[in-house]
């Protein structure tokens, strides 16, 4: 779907998802940004010199209690949800906002004291976040079991945030995804719902995909970082647990034994998934999926696509899809290359007209 990239933006009740107010006068001072289970930042400016904002445009943009939806005006899709957290503004015709994706409201949130024995990842997952539905977000959970069976102990007062304990466990080969997607809750479009996904994989994946980002084509430009630094590349890795000396409890050492077999050398990690694991077999999990990840290092496609010719975030492809980039001919790449790779997070640049995927080869 192409045709100019606009938004429409609204001031709403964090507690509810009602809308106060549509703000006319609201830009965003960057671009928007969603990333796959982390939280992002935006920053925007509103005007609100005589007649330019609502005569409410207070009330919706109160730090703490509203929060900003972005609704793509040809699709009538809302692609972005922040919580209203800053705002500044004086002598100047127009304030400055800040705001976080309902990411971060889980790192405001405790999950309490917890406990499960051997009971599915996506249940211990949900379990962990159902506290930010009482006097929290106007939220629902769209949940798929993992088929990842797990232990999972926590206490009040190891002071880990929902955030942290649900990137542990998320780090775990085959635990599921998660991220919190921003929909309408009513036929009149009054109301704003916060979804919170937490499934095997979040998106859908597919060797063919209909969104294709080309060059020549929409595709402004794109960069391929690879790297084998330090966290984004091993072939030897060890995941620990709790405790001191001969007390800690570590994984198994995982290898990739067919790469050291063809001649790389050792490379080691060693590091620690973070608290809440009470078992072997879940450090061995954690380390057996970071080898998966790690031991051909990273590689990471940043393409800068004109938004209004690119395939349309919400319509398209969405966070988690598969899209295709297809390249004819660069420097980098001079007889072309044809990759299908994983959207984990986007940026959206609406002064700017210029979308950007992040991708990952898998």
């Amino acid at each position: 779907m192409r045709g100019p990239f606009e938004l429409a933006w609204y001031g709403c009740a964090l507690s509810t998802g009602g809308i106060a107010e549509e703000l006319r006068s609201l830009s965003p001072s960057g671009a928007l940004g969603r990333r796959l289970g982390a939280v992002t930042s935006s920053s925007f400016d509103l005007v609100i010199s005589e007649g330019a904002a609502p005569l409410e445009w207070q009330a919706a943009t109160d730090p703490g209690r509203t929060m900003l939806v972005a609704v793509d005006t040809l699709t009538d899709t809302p692609v972005w949800a922040g919580l209203t957290l800053t705002r500044g503004g004086g002598s100047e015709e127009r304030v400055e906002l800040g705001a976080c994706s309902p990411e971060g409201y889980l790192d405001r949130r405790y999950p309490g004291t917890y406990s499960a024995t051997q009971t599915d990842a996506s249940t211990v997952m949900a379990a962990l976040a159902a506290p930010i539905t009482t006097a929290g977000l106007p939220l629902t959970f769209d949940t798929t079991p993992s088929g990842l069976l797990i232990d999972f102990d926590m206490k009040d007062s190891d002071d880990k945030t929902i955030l942290s304990a649900l990137q542990t466990i998320s780090a775990m080969s085959g635990a599921p995804e998660w991220t919190i997607d921003v929909v309408w809750a009513d036929a009149a479009h009054t109301t704003f719902q916060l979804v919170m996904r937490i499934r095997p994989r979040i998106g859908v994946q597919d060797d063919q995909p209909e969104a294709v980002f080309d060059l020549p084509g929409c595709i402004s430009s794109y960069r391929l970082a690879e790297s084998y630094e330090q966290g984004k590349g091993a072939t030897v890795v060890v995941a620990t647990g709790e405790g001191q000396g001969d007390a800690r409890i570590e994984s198994d050492v995982q290898t990739a034994t067919d790469l050291i077999d063809a001649g790389w050398p050792r490379w080691i990690y060693r590091y620690s998934p973070g608290t809440g694991i009470t078992s072997t077999d879940q450090l061995n999990a954690h380390a057996a999926a970071t080898l998966q990840l790690l031991q051909a290092g990273s590689r990471s496609w940043t393409v800068s696509a004109t938004a209004s010719q690119a395939p349309r975030i919400g319509t398209d492809w969405a966070l988690g899809d598969s899209v295709s980039v297809q390249i004819a001919s660069s420097p980098r790449h001079p007889v072309g290359a044809s990759v299908v790779a994983r959207a984990y997070g986007w940026d959206l640049d609406i002064a700017g007209d210029k979308v950007s995927p992040i991708l990952l080869e898998e």
